[in-house]
Formats: structure tokens, sequence, C-alpha cells
């Protein structure tokens, strides 16, 4: 939830989340319209299709016993090396190395302040090199913290990174448009709309509407059924 995501938009899903699903079989055990209702207002909504994929792939491979090692959790679907190695430290106390936006900031800070684009490939050793193997989950928190601290009092320095890349306006774009069509679909009780109907509802131009459906379509999350756009279930 947290990629991409501020933890001020995430906390109170995440409580709602976790009430509503306490398990990886309860999750697995939900229609996706369910997950993607709760999910709704986080945005980036492909990864609660992934997550719910997830979560059933864990209950028929591995007995809703959830995976303990950077390999395995690499092949479940939308996890990369990064989001596992992530979850391996905070979940499990494990020594890894491993990169996001706040780490990003504070590395580039102290080891790379003269340089105006570092790679991730510069960093990681110098992280490798800095984790506390004693309680790497509590040293990765403090440096988040700190990177929040930078941010906040120096600037986003992360922008230094070679892989970063700016956002663009929310409003009127079309990740709105996606936002809204699943909304939308999600909260009509079959879960259907007709087209041109949907359109006028989502008020934006048919432009970046006809972008959001078919960006929708390629994510498997919503189908064509004639004039209908449906959710996939």
């Amino acid at each position: 939830m947290l990629q991409q995501t501020q933890v001020t938009r995430v906390t109170g899903k995440y409580l709602e989340f976790i009430s509503r699903f306490p398990t990886v079989r309860s999750l697995a055990a939900a229609s996706f319209v369910e997950v993607l209702s709760v999910w709704s207002g986080l945005g980036y909504n492909r990864r609660a299709k992934m997550f719910h994929m997830a979560s059933k792939e864990i209950v028929s491979k591995y007995a809703g016993e959830f995976p303990t090692n950077v390999e395995t959790l690499d092949e479940l679907p939308g996890i990369g090396h990064a989001t596992a190695s992530a979850i391996c430290v905070y979940a499990f106390n494990f020594p890894l190395s491993y990169i996001e936006t706040n780490i990003r900031t504070v590395f580039i800070h102290h080891f790379f302040s003269g340089k105006n684009v570092v790679s991730d490939g510069e960093l990681l050793p110098v992280i490798k090199l800095a984790l506390y193997h004693k309680n790497p989950r509590i040293w990765y928190s403090a440096l988040m913290d700190y990177g929040v601290f930078l941010k906040g009092t120096i600037g986003n320095l992360s922008r230094k990174s070679k892989h970063y890349s700016k956002q663009g306006v929310f409003k009127g774009s079309v990740r709105q448009a996606r936002g809204m069509v699943l909304r939308f679909l999600t909260s009509k009780k079959n879960h259907e709309f007709l087209k041109n109907e949907l359109a006028f509802r989502c008020a934006v131009s048919k432009l970046v509407f006809e972008k959001a459906c078919a960006g929708l379509k390629k994510d498997n999350l919503i189908q064509f059924r004639r004039n209908m756009i449906c959710l996939v279930q």
C-alpha cells in the first residue's frame, strides 16, 4: 500500500483492510470486487489485483503459509526483488539490502552530495556496507524516518536519482480516470455500465477515457462486452 502512496492516505485503509481480510486465506477467499471496494481510494488499483492474485497463490502453493525468502516472494504476482527484500526485512528482520525513495535520499545526501545523477547501482554497495545486521528492521525504519525529515528540510534529493520520474498532474489525468472507472463499476450491483454512460459519469475527455479503459483492460481489471464495460470478477 505504501508504494507510491503517502502514509497519511494509507493508515486508515490499512486498518480497514486487515480488519476485513485478517489472514491470507480470508483475502484469497474474497472476490476481487470485495478487495477492490476496500482498496478504493489508494490508487494504482492494479496493486490490489496483484495482491489478491498473490494471496490465492500462497494458499494454493504454500498452504496459506507466507513465504519467508526473497526468491519465493519474487515469484509471486506483483512482487519484484526490491519489494521481496523489503518484506523480508520488515516482516522477518533479515539483513538484506534494498532501496526506496527515502533511503535514496539519505544515502545521496551523505555519500553523493556532489553528484547530480546517481544510479541505484552506485547506492547499493554503500547501503550494504552501512547495514546494521543486528536489527535491520529498526535500521531501515530509522532511515525511512530520516529520509522524510531530510525531504522536509533540504528537499527531495531523490530527484538526483537516475531512476527518478516526476508524477504528472492528477486532475483530468488518465490515472484519475482509471480510478473513477473502477469506482463506478464497483459501486454498481452488477458491476457493469454502458460505455457511453460511464464516459459521461467520468466527465473527462474522450481521449483520456479511452486511454484509461485501454490500460485497465490491459491490466485485466475490466472487459468489454459489446457496448458494455464490465469489472473482471
